[in-house]
């Protein structure tokens, strides 16, 4: 490819939208161009990129006894009806009717169309079958951000396996697990492999790869003692021991004029927030319901929803609150309320002489014992752990750091199969489901993510195994013949000898052709100019660290060979 003709619309300045370091630089290195919110064209160089992931993806799927397929992005309601997530899904699935006013959606993910699919599988002698494919997925986010990281359009490469039994489960399950790190060590991706939640997905094990970045928007627990690691909505630490007095036979109430935060309680009135029962009010599947914690303690929304299965969920109004516990926050409690389900985290368990609000403003209780005064219905892992908390395994205390989710695998069980009436005959003949599993990458997003990773404050510094070529040459007198000859001769040598090569034939000045190719990151820059020529060189210059080196112009192939490896 000549630079000349190529479609390669590189900017001087940043974009005044970006945040995220790889938004910022896939827009000014000419990979990307917004269309709108949460949608973007893929330029060619973009292209070639994305292809090359695809190809390391593939590779590795094919590795592991993955078959590929392509499946419908547009998917009839019924089969997602049947799995029960046509409603689960709620805001984020797009939703439109045909001519015919049949129900239809724009597929955010195919566990229920592969099940489909495997419905033809005959007996369990064809298991296990591990099926994948790159297609488009949708979904309508409430708030795109951060360029190709968070879109409403995306290629996933989703993979289902389908076995047998759990035993065969946790074989393929292993199988992808390994096919996903040998995945992102090809990629130059560095990840954490961390437990996860499932959310709407269903199934047991759940396991995402994480890749630390600060413009990741997920957030690893993760103690470096010991190896654990979990996404911040599954993660758990330790907790002292707590012994209470017995305190009163019933709760007391005593005014508290003003008062309206865990600190005013603390501060005016003698109640650490630890012995405080924090009263939040959410309307999970519209039903509203009191949330209970400890008072120094932060809900985490998504294990509200994995203690649940809501698949709506908000925080009250406060006129709502008002109607259905006569208070306002601040003053709010579960004391006596029997109309309302009530959950609460387990570090409240066995819990006495506690302080909450008493549902009248201004008045809070002391005194309370959990077990003994308030109705919890459910107990469960609601808060969210902090910094500096003790490892559940190891005891020592635990880091947070942010990260990009770039793959997420999960062990579904048979509920889509039961569902979709995925079954074959065992071994005795009797009819029974097929056990799934999921596995996921987003192609852009590990796009983006490589950006994060590898880039220094000139541009993007491409892997070579990703790049869109892996040498660009450079004719820096595009006006003085001899020097145009013996790029070219260059160029078409080590195209000849099987190297993605560009070469940069525009009449512009050696310093913009030399920023562009420093900013779209092509691995290694071979440049010709006259002061080489008449000493029968070029310089041949590595992106990832700058350091230049003259090379005989016959020998400039081979050191490119073997630099590639």
């Amino acid at each position: 490819m000549r630079w000349s003709q190529a479609h390669i619309p590189t900017l001087r300045e940043d974009p005044a939208e970006a945040e995220a370091v790889s938004h910022r630089l896939l827009v000014r290195a000419g990979y990307v161009r917004p269309l709108t919110a949460g949608h973007y064209s893929l330029l060619p160089l973009a292209v070639r990129v994305r292809a090359k992931i695809i190809e390391v993806v593939r590779s590795e799927m094919d590795a592991v006894g993955g078959q590929e397929m392509l499946l419908p992005a547009l998917h009839p309601a019924e089969p997602w009806r049947r799995s029960g997530r046509w409603d689960l899904m709620g805001q984020e699935m797009f939703r439109l009717r045909d001519r015919r006013g049949a129900e239809l959606a724009l597929g955010m993910t195919h566990e229920e169309i592969f099940a489909t699919v495997a419905r033809e599988l005959g007996s369990y002698r064809s298991l296990p079958q591990r099926w994948y494919q790159f297609q488009t997925k949708f979904r309508d986010e409430p708030r795109p951000k951060g360029g190709l990281m968070r879109t409403r359009e995306f290629t996933m490469k989703d993979a289902y396996s389908f076995d047998i039994d759990r035993a065969g489960l946790d074989a393929s399950f292993a199988a992808f697990h390994g096919a996903y790190t040998r995945i992102f060590e090809r990629l130059g991706l560095p990840v954490l492999a961390v437990e996860a939640s499932s959310g709407t997905m269903g199934g047991s094990d759940s396991v995402e790869f994480m890749c630390p970045a600060e413009a990741g928007e997920d957030r690893v627990v993760h103690s470096p003692a010991c190896g654990y690691a979990a996404n911040i909505e599954r993660a758990t630490s330790g907790l002292p021991e707590v012994t209470d007095a017995p305190g009163p036979a019933v709760p007391e109430p005593f005014d508290t004029p003003g008062v309206r935060t865990i600190d005013d309680l603390a501060t005016g009135h003698g109640a650490p927030a630890d012995r405080q029962i924090k009263t939040l009010v959410y309307v999970l599947d519209e039903r509203p319901t009191l949330v209970l914690l400890r008072g120094d303690h932060l809900l985490n929304e998504q294990k509200l929803v994995d203690a649940t299965g809501a698949a709506a969920v908000r925080a009250a109004a406060a006129e709502e609150i008002r109607e259905w516990l006569g208070a306002l926050p601040g003053s709010l409690g579960a004391v006596g309320v029997t109309d309302l389900p009530v959950i609460a985290d387990e570090a409240l368990r066995g819990r006495r002489d506690m302080f909450t609000g008493a549902n009248r403003d201004d008045v809070h209780l002391r005194g309370v014992d959990v077990e003994r005064d308030i109705r919890v219905g459910t107990w469960a892992d609601l808060r969210e752990v902090a910094e500096g908390e003790p490892c559940p395994r190891c005891g020592e205390p635990l880091r947070i750091f942010r990260a990009i989710e770039v793959g997420h695998i999960f062990k579904l069980g048979d509920r889509y199969a039961r569902a979709l009436g995925a079954e074959v005959p065992d071994a005795d003949g009797r009819q029974v489901p097929l056990v799934m599993g999921s596995y996921g990458i987003g192609v852009e997003r590990a796009m983006a993510a490589i950006v994060e990773i590898h880039h220094d404050d000139r541009g993007v510094v491409w892997p070579p195994a990703v790049a869109p070529y892996q040498v660009v040459v450079v004719v820096a007198q595009t006006n003085d013949e001899a020097t145009a000859q013996a790029g070219e001769a260059l160029y078409r040598d080590l195209l000849a000898a099987g190297v993605e090569t560009i070469i940069d034939d525009r009449p512009e000045r050696a310093g913009v052709k030399f920023r562009d190719a420093e900013l779209t990151g092509i691995p290694y820059r071979v440049t010709v100019g006259r002061r080489g020529l008449a000493e029968g060189t070029a310089d041949v210059t590595r992106r990832s660290t700058g350091e230049s080196e003259k090379v005989a112009l016959d020998e400039v192939v081979g050191h490119i060979r073997r630099l590639l490896g």
